[in-house]
């Protein structure tokens, strides 16, 4: 049953962000700035959910609970790595909808096809940085409290409960650093939606805020998804923690996004489902 739940959300991931990827890849009037935001965020969902869902599939179906050391390793950088380029888009992606309707007629300066690029470049470096830096750090500490990982996939927090050194201090130091450029990062997405409602409460006819609000409701809801779940599975109480929870969060903010954000960005969007 595990393996079967597990392999039809896979495809289901495959498929929708598969789709999204060609679609915007083979039709040239999705060539631009937004659209190659969405390619780029559909790429980190299927990475996301090809880190943590295929290695739990393998163990479920040959009845086994093993990954290796180097294997754990590699899939903590990896799920790091596209955890944190998934938010980084996500606030460029809010800046782009912020230009289009307070400044659209600077979009061309300011989100041209280089300016893109660029920024989407930065993301994915920084992150990559970023998830090289914690992970490093986080497989210096010594291990000394078991081998069991109380999750269905590697990632940090996990790693660091079976610490025996007090330097894991260092990494609790840089997840600090970290939860305050998340925190930083959204309130600039707070900020930028703040001046978009503003803007569009302000245009005269209605056809035009409907389509200014579709423009940004699928991106807004992308976001608030993917901090939910977050925020769920980071900041719950340890009270209330238990092996069935804490497996439903993890599955939550680690697999849900990846399913729903083609759907919630194909499903008011006219240009998208006429090349799909």
């Amino acid at each position: 049953l595990h393996f079967l739940l597990f392999l039809a959300i896979y495809l289901t991931a495959l498929l929708g962000n598969g789709l999204i990827i060609t679609a915007v890849a083979c039709d040239h009037c999705l060539h631009t700035p937004m659209y190659f935001l969405l390619l780029n965020l559909s790429l980190i969902d299927l990475g996301s959910i090809s880190t943590t869902l295929p290695k739990s599939m393998h163990n479920s179906l040959w009845g086994t609970r093993t990954i290796s050391y180097l294997g754990c390793a590699v899939q903590v950088l990896s799920f790091s790595f596209f955890i944190s380029a998934e938010y980084s888009l996500l606030t460029i992606m809010a800046y782009d909808r912020y230009v289009a309707i307070c400044r659209p007629l600077h979009y061309v300066t300011l989100l041209g096809s280089k300016a893109c690029v660029k920024m989407a470049a930065a993301a994915w470096a920084s992150s990559f940085l970023h998830a090289l830096l914690h992970t490093g750090n986080t497989f210096s500490l010594p291990l000394g409290q078991g081998n069991m990982v109380e999750q269905f996939f590697c990632e940090i927090p996990q790693i660091l409960k079976l610490s025996c050194s007090d330097s894991y201090l260092q990494e609790v130091g840089l997840l600090v650093v970290s939860a305050c450029l998340v925190f930083g990062c959204f309130i600039f997405i707070v900020l930028s939606y703040m001046q978009i409602f503003r803007a569009v409460l302000r245009i005269p006819s209605e056809q035009g805020r409907h389509k200014a609000f579709s423009m940004c409701l699928p991106h807004l809801a992308v976001v608030s998804l993917f901090v939910s779940t977050g925020m769920a599975a980071y900041l719950k109480p340890p009270s209330v923690s238990s092996p069935a929870l804490d497996l439903l969060v993890a599955v939550l903010y680690s697999v849900v996004p990846s399913i729903l954000n083609p759907l919630i960005y194909s499903m008011r969007n006219k240009e998208l489902k006429d090349t799909l």
